[in-house]
């Protein structure tokens, strides 16, 4: 029976999660498997790997064959260079010393650069997401500085409108202040002694002729008087 190493699809649409399972090769990917050896998730940055190295190794030295991508994630994590190694042990060329000490420099170089990589990730994430902060603080002080531009030329915009409504009805309450005294000056002015000089020159001449009247009157009494005399 041909034994595989390969994954096998789990989780939700667009999040998938895969098991590291070695299965037969005749049954569908998601099918029967015989033991579940790992788990690789994707949706990660990096992908997260867990596989149990030493079974994986059994595996492999029992003849499973590994599909490429289980191939690749087994050299990721070192099993296929152990498996290497192991092979040197039987066949003679190398020690077990020999090859764990191998092993365990080259793990510790991996490590090393895995945890670099993770570093340079998160401070990129880092970087990104304060550049995304400052930007948002740009932006919130770009709008707030708008809102007080707006409000103050909305406040010089009512401070001109009422300097211009004061300005308007200045003249209107000055106006009447000064008709008065426009139309009392001619008042004033006008010669009060002249208008009352010719009722003064008038009233003896209306004395005269009271005055006059009897001398006309006694000439008619004489007649009057001669009148009878003739008719006696």
């Amino acid at each position: 029976m041909a034994v595989k190493i390969r994954l096998a699809r789990r989780g939700r649409k667009k999040m998938a999660i895969y098991d590291v399972v070695v299965a037969d090769a005749r049954a569908p990917r998601d099918g029967r498997f015989i033991e579940k050896i790992g788990s690789y998730n994707p949706n990660t940055d990096p992908a997260s790997i867990n596989i149990n190295n030493d079974r994986a190794l059994k595996w492999l030295m029992n003849g499973a064959q590994p599909t490429d991508t289980v191939k690749a994630m087994l050299s990721y994590r070192g099993v296929m260079l152990k498996k290497h190694l192991q092979i040197g042990v039987v066949k003679g060329a190398i020690t077990q010393e020999q090859a764990d000490e191998k092993f365990n420099a080259w793990l510790e170089t991996k490590e090393k650069a895995i945890a670099s990589k993770v570093d340079k990730i998160q401070s990129a994430r880092d970087s990104v997401k304060k550049a995304a902060l400052e930007a948002e603080a740009a932006k919130n002080q770009a709008r707030l500085d708008a809102i007080k531009k707006r409000e103050d030329d909305a406040a010089a915009a009512v401070a001109a409108a009422e300097a211009e409504a004061r300005a308007a009805e200045a003249p209107k309450e000055e106006a009447p202040k000064e008709e008065p005294v426009a139309a009392e000056e001619p008042k004033e002015e006008a010669p009060a002694p002249a208008a009352e000089a010719p009722k003064e020159e008038e009233a003896p001449k209306a004395e005269t002729k009271a005055a006059d009247a009897p001398q006309e009157e006694t000439p008619s009494a004489d007649k009057s008087a001669d009148s009878e005399d003739k008719k006696d």
